[in-house]
């Protein structure tokens, strides 16, 4: 898929948000990137232990959830939700299970700038 395509997918997304939450998010980036970068020293994740193969990430939240934040804070630059599309696409067998994975996607990290840990986001 085009990213111009897969960015027009993500905005849709941003654009169906209810307009309470839309109007609760700030210095908030989007970012459509192809893959994560490999990290500079290996990492192990709890979730990666015992499988012979992790998944892929799908996306990511990066700053400081909504609940942590204080008025005393110094802003370093916005928050940043980055979605990856090649792995996005390699889950995915075609356009409509795309557009469902992006939605997911985007209204899970969301969940995270909100606040919320993964095992909250389970029961939603």
């Amino acid at each position: 898929m085009k990213r111009e395509h897969f960015i027009r997918l993500v905005e849709e997304v941003l654009d169906s948000i209810p307009t309470e939450f839309r109007q609760r998010i700030h210095n908030l980036a989007v970012l459509v990137e192809d893959r994560p970068r490999p990290p500079k020293r290996p990492l192990r994740h709890a979730a990666h232990i015992g499988r012979t193969k992790p998944r892929l990430l799908l996306g990511v939240f990066e700053g400081v959830p909504t609940t942590q934040r204080s008025v005393f804070d110094f802003s370093s630059g916005p928050n940043r939700i980055i979605l990856y599309q090649k792995n996005i696409e390699a889950i995915c067998r075609n356009e409509a299970e795309i557009r469902r994975e992006v939605r997911q996607t985007v209204l899970h990290e969301l969940g995270h700038y909100f606040g919320m840990d993964e095992a909250k986001l389970k029961e939603v």
